[in-house]
């Protein structure tokens, strides 16, 4: 049984899941890592899993790769980066891309630090929020002599620019929650109090929404990062052709027309 993810489905649809190795900043084994893979990939076709909250059990959210007690076989007697390239070809990219392109909304919930890979993992989220005493630290560079990975090489600099990027990437600075919003890494920092019943809000309000068009809403301005206007376009148009014809569409447009509340919920 795999102990380092603890689950939680409540009523509403919101998947609570808590990375479980506190004693260690809930670094990044083996089990955590396939054990998250494998939950993100089970909710793909749950339907009672609407939206899905991440977070971390004890005073960290994720203290990076465990170093120490990865837990990673090695029986080809691979060399350091040989095995590291494998590990992140075979668990650690396909979890960045299980959390990135999940079918359900996901809310990321840093409790305390979120170092190394670790930050990769926070910013997996749709909605990122911290906690007050929440940290984000890129120590790959300054203590490692390596390059950020978890996706948060692409994450930061697209989120907060190069210059800041390079200044966290080269420096391996704390940067605190506060921060963290003002510069456009995070969408929130709420009290360390509120940090839970924060994010169950919003992923209820998510939850009981349109959610293929919120993630679809996600996959739109991940596509613009990389693209000219002019094909964005081409994407909206593409997408309206295929979100138009939906059932949330059609709830949306009827609950608007009889001045209710959509059900987006229960959709035969």
């Amino acid at each position: 049984m795999n102990n380092a993810i603890e689950k939680e489905l409540s009523k509403s649809g919101v998947l609570l899941l808590k990375l479980n190795r506190p004693e260690v900043l809930n670094a990044m084994n083996r089990d955590l890592i396939v054990g998250l893979l494998e939950t993100f990939n089970e909710t793909v076709d749950d339907e009672a899993v609407r939206a899905i909250v991440l977070t971390g059990n004890g005073r960290g959210f994720c203290a990076g790769a465990d170093l120490v007690d990865g837990g990673w076989p090695n029986e080809e007697n691979l060399s350091a980066g040989q095995a590291a390239g494998k590990n992140m070809e075979t668990a650690f990219n396909p979890l960045v891309k299980a959390i990135t392109q999940s079918n359900k909304p996901v809310v990321t919930a840093i409790n305390g630090i979120a170092a190394g890979g670790g930050v990769g993992l926070a910013l997996c989220g749709d909605i990122v929020i911290a906690a007050k005493s929440a940290k984000f630290k890129l120590v790959f560079g300054p203590n490692l002599g390596i390059i950020s990975d978890v996706g948060s090489s692409w994450f930061v600099p697209n989120l907060i620019g190069r210059a800041r990027a390079n200044g966290m990437g080269l420096l391996g600075d704390d940067i605190s929650s506060e921060q963290a919003k003002d510069w456009g890494l995070i969408w929130d920092s709420v009290s360390d109090e509120e940090l839970l019943p924060k994010s169950f809000e919003i992923a209820e309000r998510l939850a009981n929404g349109p959610i293929d068009g919120l993630k679809a809403i996600v996959k739109a301005h991940d596509n613009a990062l990389s693209t000219s206007l002019n094909d964005q376009l081409d994407y909206e148009k593409d997408t309206q052709r295929v979100l138009l014809d939906k059932k949330e569409f059609k709830e949306g447009v009827s609950a608007f027309v009889g001045k209710r509340k959509p059900n987006f919920r229960d959709l035969s």
